[in-house]
């Protein structure tokens, strides 16, 4: 089996890549994907509203934890990743964030990364998405990836609005345009009442391309080398171990989690620790795993005093009828994902730029699907977006099947617990007010009993969870502890790459689906030696 690109994984970088290395019929491209397809007639994947059952299943899902957490009073916190075609697009919340453009100026601080300045990536985020509201100095209209706008129908969305502006803070058009700073609607990855995942948009419009090869549930066991030069993989398919050889590159698109273990397992890591394991050494690399970025939330909670929220929907006896309205109108309940708005502002004045996201949910209710108490509610989800938190991704032993060891090492440093108290004492100002008033109930979670820093670290401690954002265990870079560099090739060795979450440098603002289909798109470029595509000035 001889191929010009295989490409490892068939997520959300991976549909990209698949898409643009073969749309040269002389380019023969595999892509090894260890989960399933996205079957079509799932209507867990499909449906935006059922994005709990994605979330906490495996079926679609590695299922991942981490290690106890120090810091959260020894919890595990679940790590849900997509094990499927379009990878955690496909199992996402569907919320469109781009990141502000002051995280991508600091990626271009950093040595080597000139040319990840916001000027230089915004035309990437121009060319791969299809704004259906219309396109305008930072938006296109002519990409794979539909992006609809929701409508905010419900009535605690227009409350929520005018409480904000109450509590000092500025409506924005667009988080992903001109002006971040502020609250809005969020854009969506739905299209027609379905989920718009990077394989729906990407992979499965070009699939029968005779240069494109998709293999699903086979598992990459390593990347072969001859020397300091990729060559190919090895792989499980059908119970059998099989190889692929790779004439031009190999391409790691696993995410976060999967990437640096599928280098640490092919001899690329820290030298000492792959020894440890029994693993010969291709590359020593003591910055692979290293540099775990993530965002931790939790949901602050109020009952509702008017029966206008989504606590009904979540009724059982509703089901048939919300499944019914989405599958033959592709309307109603079942066809958002009910993140609709939200926004971001500083912690504190002295912040460069936002460093709080917030996302409104009209109903009280934890990722899980299950609602804290009966009743009307509403929440708004809270978390710092640039920690100085660092963490790590390691492999426990040369077996590919072994969950590596992920440790985020949440609330460690006193910048994250600042940032945390701040937050939870800014989302109360948010929502105490006469705006928010006449559906303002009883504070359910935290609870007004919980007041002093100690008391909200250690509910945080005890009620957060992961924004499901890793990133960043592969990074950009020049210094000791990168992984890849500007054009993401895996230090010291050559014809291997990094394409996903991993590559990032730091962490950027809100959810990081958007930045990675956007890297994924750049490097497509950089892949084919094209040239990228110029910088476009902010307006």
């Amino acid at each position: 089996m001889k191929y010009d690109y295989i490409i490892i994984g068939g997520g959300s970088a991976g549909s990209v890549l698949a898409n643009r290395l073969s749309k040269d019929p002389g380019n023969e491209v595999l892509v090894l994907e260890a989960g399933r397809p996205d079957y079509l007639l799932d209507f867990r994947i499909h449906m935006p509203a059922a994005l709990s059952y994605l979330l906490t299943g495996t079926f679609y899902n590695w299922g991942y934890s981490s290690d106890p957490e120090p810091f959260m009073h020894q919890r595990r916190i679940a790590q849900p990743r997509g094990k499927v075609l379009g990878g955690s697009s496909s199992i996402n919340g569907m919320i469109w964030i781009r990141g502000n453009k002051g995280d991508y100026n600091k990626w271009a601080l950093e040595k080597g990364l000139n040319h990840w300045d916001y000027a230089h990536v915004l035309p990437y985020f121009k060319k791969l998405e299809t704004r259906l509201v219309g396109p305008d100095k930072y938006h296109g209209d002519k990409g794979p990836l539909k992006l609809t706008t929701p409508k905010n129908k419900n009535p605690l969305f227009g409350a929520f609005f005018e409480s904000v502006q109450e509590a000092g803070y500025p409506l924005t058009d667009d988080v992903n345009g001109a002006h971040q700073e502020g609250f809005g609607k969020f854009d969506q990855t739905i299209f027609h009442g379905r989920r718009r995942s990077a394989a729906r948009s990407y992979l499965h419009p070009v699939k029968n391309r005779p240069n494109l090869t998709v293999w699903t549930k086979a598992m990459v066991h390593k990347v072969l080398f001859d020397g300091k030069k990729a060559v190919g993989v090895e792989f499980r398919k059908s119970g059998k171990v099989q190889v692929a050889a790779a004439s031009k590159e190999v391409i790691l698109c696993g995410g976060a989690i999967n990437s640096p273990q599928l280098l640490q397992l092919s001899g690329i890591g820290n030298a000492d620790e792959l020894k440890e394991h029994g693993i010969p050494v291709v590359q020593n690399l003591p910055g692979v795993g290293n540099n775990l970025q993530d965002h931790l939330e939790v949901y602050v909670q109020w009952a509702c005093k008017e029966p206008v929220s989504e606590y009904p929907n979540l009724s059982p006896w509703r089901a048939p009828k919300i499944g019914l309205d989405w599958l033959f109108r592709r309307k109603g309940p079942g066809a958002t994902n009910h993140f609709e708005a939200g926004g971001f502002i500083k912690s504190r004045k002295d912040k460069p730029y936002p460093d709080l996201q917030y996302h409104f949910l009209p109903v009280a209710i934890r990722y899980d699907g299950s609602a804290p108490a009966e009743g009307h509610g509403f929440q708004l989800h809270v978390g710092p977006m640039n920690s100085d938190v660092r963490g790590h991704v390691k492999i426990r032993s040369s077996d590919p099947y072994e969950p590596p060891s992920i440790l985020f090492n949440y609330l460690s440093t006193q910048q994250e617990r600042e940032d945390w108290v701040a937050a939870i004492r800014k989302t109360r100002e948010l929502m105490e007010t006469t705006a928010m008033e006449k559906y303002r109930g009883a504070e359910i979670s935290p609870g007004k009993s919980v007041q002093t820093e100690a008391e909200i670290l250690d509910w945080v401690a005890r009620e957060g969870e992961s924004a499901y954002h890793p990133s960043c265990t592969c990074k950009m870079g020049l210094d000791k502890m990168a992984v890849v560099d500007d054009k993401l090739r895996v230090h010291g060795v050559q014809n291997l790459r990094v394409v996903d979450a991993s590559v990032m440098p730091f962490i950027t603002n809100g959810n990081i689906y958007a930045p990675v289909m956007m890297i994924a798109e750049k490097a497509a470029d950089l892949i084919l030696e094209r040239p990228t595509l110029p910088p476009e000035e902010d307006v």
